[in-house]
């Protein structure tokens, strides 16, 4: 007999970190585990390292040709000055999500500013029973992500690098969707015997000679899980959308985060230059400006990304014509947030989001149709540190992947001896 939801949400409650077990009187997490094989996971995980790797060479060609920056991209000056701050570093963990379908795999994102899935991914494992012999893919996660940090710690402060270092994390407080991954950092962190300083960027300042302040705490590195858009200019993606209440760059807290790995002062992870890479339109650069690519990177973005373009540089006719066949969305919008699939869409509302979609904000993108498990796509995100892929999030729905996807425990078949 299958166990009562509600007991499976007090044991998501006792672990401290994740809540909310419900999200509008539906429940937010799946108590029966997704269980891949270990084949299935080699896959997953090599298409997940070859997009990281495109990402990468994309990186790399920007960083020699600056005017793409305006011309392509339409990068505000804030934007830009992160990028160059940062340039070409661009990762440190991400998420790539992956989904199956009858031609193969497909990654429709790869959020590699400030991923979520931590928490979900690493602690639903150890609230159900594994089936026999299976094993956690996130076992490891913890600690290649502290030696992500650790690594780039030393990189940059060098010899004042400490044993125990005290850690910023910086995140919009007033928001709590994000709070589970904030908690779990810390625990990981202060399980390593590391001081942790949590607090918005409003709470930084620059000591006097660069280092980086958190309500008056020195920190030797910084975890930024807050959007490089959001340190940058806000602006509306709608034509007739309202304006920005506090539309202005982060100017002081921003400059201080910019300069200081500059000055060996603190490390800053997820580097800023995610603000290129977190970009949509950079799945446009790789469609848009395939011959600039090797030969291998062509050949993963013909096979894993779906085919995406600007919106500028399709007719709106023709987008109109063809709704069932796109995806509208905005440079830095998430799932469910200024993603808007044609084919769920009423003609009408279709029409008007191409026209009222600002200037060079958005890209339209191939729909695909993933494979079902019992009636549920399944978004498999990958978690990559360092390039490397080290972890499993995988989230069921009905549809397109939103606030209302459960997430589920996942587990790799062992593989049997031959």
């Amino acid at each position: 007999m299958a166990e009562p939801y509600e007991r499976f949400a007090e044991r998501i409650l006792d672990t401290q970190i994740l809540s909310d077990p419900w999200i509008e009187g539906r429940p937010r997490f799946h108590p029966s585990p997704l269980l891949l094989s270990a084949d299935e996971q080699r896959r997953l995980y090599r298409v997940a390292e070859q997009v990281a790797s495109v990402y990468n060479e994309a990186c790399r060609i920007l960083d020699a040709a600056d005017e793409w920056l305006d011309d392509f991209f339409q990068l505000t000056p804030a934007q830009k000055i992160m990028w160059e701050a940062s340039r070409p570093f661009w990762h440190g963990i991400a998420r790539a999500d992956v989904f199956l379908t009858d031609e193969g795999p497909a990654v429709c994102e790869l959020n590699c500013d400030t991923p979520t899935g931590e928490p979900e991914a690493v602690l639903l494992g150890g609230l159900v029973v594994p089936p026999p012999g299976a094993l956690d893919p996130n076992q490891a996660l913890a600690d290649r992500y502290l030696a992500l940090l650790a690594t780039i710690g030393a990189h940059t402060l060098g010899d004042d690098w400490p044993e125990r270092p005290c850690v910023g994390i910086v995140y919009p407080t007033e928001l709590t969707e994000d709070l589970s991954v904030v908690r779990l950092y810390r625990r990981w962190m202060e399980a390593r015997g590391w001081s942790v300083v949590l607090g918005a960027p409003y709470n930084i300042e620059r000591g006097d000679e660069g280092e980086v302040l958190l309500f008056g705490q020195r920190c030797h590195l910084l975890v930024r899980h807050y959007k490089t858009d959001w340190w940058g200019e806000r602006r509306p993606v709608w034509r007739d959308g309202e304006p920005f209440a506090d539309p202005e760059p982060l100017g002081e807290p921003l400059l201080a985060l910019l300069e200081a790995p500059l000055i060996g002062a603190c490390a800053v992870v997820n580097p800023f230059g995610s603000v290129l890479a977190q970009n949509k339109r950079m799945m446009a650069f790789f469609w848009e400006q395939l011959e600039l690519f090797s030969r291998a990177s062509q050949g993963v973005i013909r096979g894993y990304i779906p085919y995406t373009c600007r919106l500028e540089s399709m007719a709106i006719e023709q987008l109109i014509e063809e709704r069932e066949g796109w995806v509208l969305k905005s440079d830095y919008g998430a799932e469910g947030d200024e993603v808007i699939l044609g084919p769920q869409t009423a003609p009408a509302l279709w029409e008007e989001s191409l026209r009222q979609a600002a200037p060079g904000r958005w890209v339209v993108q191939r729909y695909f149709q993933a494979c079902e498990r019992e009636g549920e796509t399944i978004n498999h995100g990958v978690f990559l540190i360092a390039g490397e892929a080290c972890g499993l999030y995988a989230r069921a729905q009905r549809g397109a992947t939103d606030t209302h996807a459960r997430s589920v425990p996942v587990f790799v078949a062992s593989e049997v001896p031959s």
